[in-house]
């Protein structure tokens, strides 16, 4: 099968079209021939190697355990280990898995769900982690509730974007930070207002919001704190300071510290992957409440090109590899 490869960390020159075997699946996982893949800021921290931590959470200290990036999916069932009871051969499914980026990919069978039936491969090779982190920020530390000012910072990114459309979902009254050029796009997905971070304030002291979910932004704990209402919830989901060691993550730490001494919620989480919130995701997306926004799709040899995008952040919404 052709896949991307990667024998070293580094930059996205580390990153290899090759021909390789196919995967070998565990009895609990699943055999995926992948038609599309998401890139999302995790694939650059794995390609790096950064923050160093990153290493030390099992990816391997001085060079990638698995050799093929890529977590994000959707394609159709090939194959299962003998424990998978939910799918078997040609399931069409999305979900998150190892070694994405290549013609054939394993995932557990508990990561995985059966691809929305209204989308199609690329599209839902978008949903399962931006969709899941957007989803656990909002109803499980945000805990949005109808009536309540959201105010989300990175609006038009593929967190962003999904965060957007289940705030109003939820019931929020969603005010939208970005740029001037993406203004209209989240205006489309539902918000009620957008601030242009280069003109306005969002802490200029006139409006509070009971939830402020922060998406890899890097305003001060002290600011956001200005525009959270006196009771109200900060959730911080990512934070890029280009540090090899904390890489932003020292003000997730602050948050949490400080959290214990305010009236003010201050929290930050890593995503918890599983079936039941991309179920929850696929409902959502059949009724038509929720659409995955994707800026570009590339063919799997210019996912070096894709990752190149990613860094420069001026993606709207996600950025897909066709397999």
């Amino acid at each position: 099968m052709k896949a991307i490869v990667q024998d070293t960390y580094g930059s996205t020159d580390v990153l290899k079209l090759r021909e390789l075997d196919r995967p070998q699946i565990a009895d609990d996982e699943v055999l995926v021939r992948v038609h599309a893949a998401g890139v999302d800021r995790g694939v650059w921290h794995v390609m790096t190697g950064r923050p160093y931590p990153v290493r030390l959470a099992g990816y391997g200290l001085r060079s990638p355990k698995t050799p093929v990036p890529g977590m994000d999916m959707a394609g159709v069932v090939e194959a299962v280990g003998k424990d998978v009871t939910r799918f078997r051969r040609g399931d069409e499914v999305f979900g998150i898995g190892k070694g994405a980026f290549a013609e054939y990919a394993r995932a557990p069978e508990g990561k995985l769900a059966p691809k929305p039936a209204n989308l199609t491969f690329e599209q839902a090779a978008a949903v399962a982690i931006s969709g899941t982190a957007a989803l656990q920020a909002l109803r499980d530390h945000g805990r949005v509730e109808p009536g309540q000012k959201v105010l989300i910072i990175g609006a038009s990114g593929g967190v962003g974007s999904f965060a957007v459309q289940l705030a109003k979902v939820f019931g929020a009254q969603v005010t939208a930070v970005c740029s001037a050029g993406k203004a209209d796009l989240v205006r489309s997905l539902g918000a009620d207002h957008v601030i242009d971070y280069a003109r306005e304030d969002f802490a200029d002291g006139e409006r509070r919001y009971d939830v402020i979910l922060d998406i890899g932004g890097n305003s001060s704990l002290r600011r956001l704190r200005r525009a959270l209402a006196p009771k109200g919830t900060l959730v911080i989901t990512g934070g890029e300071s280009g540090g090899r060691w904390l890489g932003g993550t020292d003000r997730q730490l602050r948050a949490l510290l400080l959290s214990r001494f305010v009236d003010q919620k201050l929290t930050a989480f890593i995503a918890k992957e599983g079936s039941g919130d991309l179920l929850v995701l696929k409902e959502l997306i059949e009724a038509g409440k929720v659409t995955p926004v994707i800026d570009r799709t590339y063919p799997l040899r210019e996912a070096p090109e894709a990752i190149r995008y990613l860094e420069e952040g001026r993606a709207r919404g996600k950025i897909v590899i066709a397999a």
